[in-house]
């Protein structure tokens, strides 16, 4: 891998990550992805990001434990180096132990296609019944989106296209 932005698809397959190799060589990434995904979603604010959420759960996990919060986060990529982040936080009210799901999804996917957000939210609902990423948690977000894989391979892909543009600019 010679191109620093290559980093977002280690782990895929050699023809993979050759074919996107010569897209970058050829200052050609940037134009294939925006011709595949020339719509971004209009989901800016953190209630109209809660209310997308929710559908998508109440569609595919009505008995799911409730999720408190679903927020958009400036800080998620930078530190953790995610794009979206499952929470269970505790707290002691009085004499009983509350229990709230959150979750964070990276700020950058504000700009992002809607299948590509769609994908990181059933990525973390997923997580409110498999904490890791095993099969059944696998099995589970392709029930939700049949085309997870593609649109998560796609998710890096955005990754590097907004790290081209930036180095752009």
């Amino acid at each position: 891998m010679t191109h620093p932005v290559l980093k977002y698809i280690q782990g895929y397959p050699t023809n993979i990550i050759e074919s996107v190799e010569r897209l970058v060589a050829n200052d050609q990434l940037v134009a294939w992805f925006e011709q595949r995904y020339p719509q971004r979603h209009d989901i800016q604010s953190e209630k109209a990001l809660f209310q997308y959420t929710m559908a998508l759960k109440n569609q595919f996990m009505k008995k799911t434990a409730p999720l408190s919060k679903v927020v958009w986060d400036g800080k998620i990529h930078l530190i953790n180096h995610a794009l979206g982040l499952h929470t269970y936080v505790s707290r002691v009210h009085g004499n009983k132990l509350k229990a709230k799901n959150e979750i964070r999804i990276a700020q950058i996917f504000k700009s992002a296609p809607e299948p590509l957000l769609r994908m990181l939210v059933v990525h973390e609902l997923a997580h409110l019944r498999e904490k890791e990423h095993n099969k059944a948690f696998y099995q589970l977000c392709c029930h939700m989106e049949p085309q997870y894989h593609q649109l998560e391979l796609d998710a890096r892909i955005f990754m590097m296209v907004q790290e081209l543009k930036g180095a752009a600019a």
